[in-house]
């Protein structure tokens, strides 16, 4: 799948990534902030391959006395056991159903989850239970799963977010050196659109001229 993916005809080399296996027994993330438009999420991989220098979720990996900068961007947390673990949460008697950030912390169409399918495992199960979700991504790789999305958007379920900070592919490959170009993620808007799922563009941070 063409991507737009930066690469090294650019001048950046890519890092080889790791992958390890997180073994965490709950996968729905719950926040009592009042600053945040959600109150639960879901991060189907710890760490991000993308490397976007503002990410405010790099002091995550420090928790694991790992690097906020190389390690966080290269050694990726999965989680195979994600589909399984949100059946079992959404099947608990009084679960109260409400609207899950998907991608609040770490890309769910990062390059991981070409080969993983870990995020359209979540997603299955979402629609299964006519959850609704929100998902924000850098990554053209959402339109693989376009079927599934497209179906929940019928039954008014879910909204895709495409994170588009810059115009400037120059800019772009200097904060986000591995997420999909801003030119792809702009079409990706389209294509979405075109088959009836709601879809925005997030702009953030925000970057100041001059």
């Amino acid at each position: 799948m063409e991507d737009g993916w930066f690469g090294t005809e650019q001048g950046l080399s890519r890092l080889r990534t790791k992958v390890e296996l997180d073994s965490c027994r709950s996968i729905i993330t719950t926040n009592e902030s009042p600053d945040l438009g959600f109150d639960r999420s879901i991060n189907t991989y710890l760490g991000c391959e993308h490397g976007c220098v503002y990410c405010y979720a790099r002091p995550s990996h420090s928790h694991w006395g790992l690097s906020p900068g190389q390690n966080f961007e290269s050694l990726i947390f999965a989680k195979p056991h994600a589909a399984n673990l949100l059946l079992r949460e959404l099947s608990r008697p009084g679960y109260n159903c409400k609207m899950i950030a998907l991608g609040t912390n770490t890309d769910p169409y990062q390059p991981i989850e070409r080969t993983t399918k870990t995020t359209r495992s979540v997603l299955e199960v979402l629609s299964e239970f006519n959850h609704p979700v929100r998902i924000v991504t850098k990554s053209a790789s959402v339109t693989r799963d376009l079927n599934l999305p497209a179906n929940m958007a019928k039954r008014k379920l879910v909204k895709v977010f495409l994170s588009v900070t810059t115009l400037s592919r120059r800019l772009a490959n200097k904060l986000e050196p591995r997420a999909s170009t801003p030119e792809r993620r702009l079409s990706v808007v389209r294509e979405l659109s075109e088959v009836g799922i709601p879809t925005g563009v997030l702009v953030a941070p925000v970057i100041p001229r001059g």
